[in-house]
């Protein structure tokens, strides 16, 4: 087994936790194929981060040994490499062929489904209006922004923390939004690689119903950038939120009549932000940017661009936020927000590689391209919001609705 040699160990879903007496991590496959877990001891933490690809087993004990300090027994590493195999947590052997099963019955559905369907929102389409309608009723006022809007940046947090903020924003965008004959949604792929584009050609749908994928755009952009390339991590489509939540508010606004749309999801900037790739020259981003704009001309096009603000607290691998903390992060947030909204792609991403990386804002990809797309606009911040990230009230998660024209 070749994929054993150099390990690579895929995990998204990592939590702390203690089992019976002993500090552990819970490990889970981050697309949600299975329902396995893996109890990891956490001083065991250092093996995970070896299984890199790039290291052999010999190599992974030799480091184990001199850097950490750690010597372990005869088979341990092959046991536990056995055990996230079945969990689908190591790259080549079952993932594969689980991922191949998947993605081919993924295809040959009418639509992709709505996972979060009767967990995160309700699943029969009345009791999901009237839950919108709710926080719609709870908003103090809306103040409709112009129709000829061109990109809305929402959120993707769940409702049950978010609701206001989505309903003060899509609420205010009414008119834009049901006017747009074709929707571009630019969304955070929590999975994604560096710097990937990723592509379906499947239809999206909610309790509200189907909305079409606009097959045409999506095979143009394919066949420019490679469907190879495209649609390496399609199966992230499936299980990722950061559309579905923002398709619902979509079609609630629109009173149920659809529209296409060209879902992509949009992976890291770590390597931008870390200065080990310019972003000025990555072609790919000029081709999708190029395609996309000529679109926009020939249609009234609204692009949503789903991602939140910062995440910080204990709930993200940060210490504990206090009151003090708690303000600033309102503070940083408003230059954020400010930088947002004179429209100019360069300078967010400057604020963000030079002031704000660390403050996990996940909505950095998606932002960027809206902003690169429009050229040029003029945002308005119309909601935001501080929700709560653990049950200690330490760790956060900001959010915002922002109209550009």
């Amino acid at each position: 087994m070749n994929y054993l040699n150099k390990p690579k160990i895929i995990v998204g879903n990592v939590q702390r936790a203690i089992h019976e007496g002993m500090p552990i991590f819970i490990l889970q496959d981050p697309l949600y194929l299975n329902e396995s877990v893996i109890l990891l001891p956490q001083v065991l933490g250092p093996l995970v981060m070896l299984c890199d690809g790039q290291h052999t087993i010999p190599d992974i004990k030799q480091e184990l040994k001199q850097n950490y300090g750690i010597s372990l027994p005869n088979g341990t590493i092959d046991h536990l490499l056995s055990q996230l195999d079945e969990a689908l947590m190591l790259e080549g052997g079952k993932l594969n062929q689980a991922r191949q099963k998947i993605i081919t019955n993924y295809r040959a559905a009418p639509h992709r489904a709505s996972p979060l369907a009767g967990q995160s929102y309700p699943a029969d389409a009345e009791e999901l209006r009237h839950m919108l309608q709710g926080y719609v009723d709870g908003l103090d006022e809306v103040k409709p922004v112009s129709a000829n809007v061109r990109a809305l940046l929402s959120p993707h947090i769940d409702y049950q923390r978010g609701g206001p903020v989505y309903a003060g924003l899509w609420s205010s965008a009414a008119q834009a939004v049901r006017e747009a004959e074709l929707v571009i949604v630019l969304a955070t792929d929590h999975n994604g690689g560096l710097g990937t584009i990723t592509l379906t050609p499947q239809n999206y749908a909610t309790p509200l119903g189907v909305l079409p994928t606009q097959q045409r755009i999506v095979n143009r952009l394919a066949t420019a950038l490679g469907p190879d390339e495209v649609y390496a991590e399609e199966i992230h489509h499936i299980g990722e939120w950061s559309i579905e939540l923002v398709l619902v508010w979509l079609q609630y606004i629109r009173q149920d009549n659809p529209c296409p749309i060209v879902p992509i999801l949009c992976g890291s900037f770590h390597h931008f932000m870390r200065g080990q790739a310019k972003i000025q020259t990555e072609r790919k981003f000029q081709i999708m940017s190029k395609i996309l704009r000529n679109e926009m001309t020939q249609q009234r096009t609204l692009i949503v661009a789903s991602g939140d603000l910062a995440h910080m607290g204990p709930a993200f691998d940060g210490p504990p936020l206090n009151k003090a903390d708690y303000a600033q992060m309102q503070n940083d947030d408003t230059m954020l927000t400010n930088t947002l909204a004179t429209g100019q792609a360069q300078s967010f991403f400057d604020l963000m590689k030079t002031k704000q990386y660390e403050r996990n804002v996940c909505g950095l990809s998606p932002f960027y391209f809206t902003l690169d797309l429009l050229q040029k606009s003029q945002g308005r911040l119309i909601s935001y919001d501080r929700c709560p990230a653990d049950e200690n009230d330490t760790s956060f998660v900001s959010v915002c609705g922002m109209a550009l024209e």
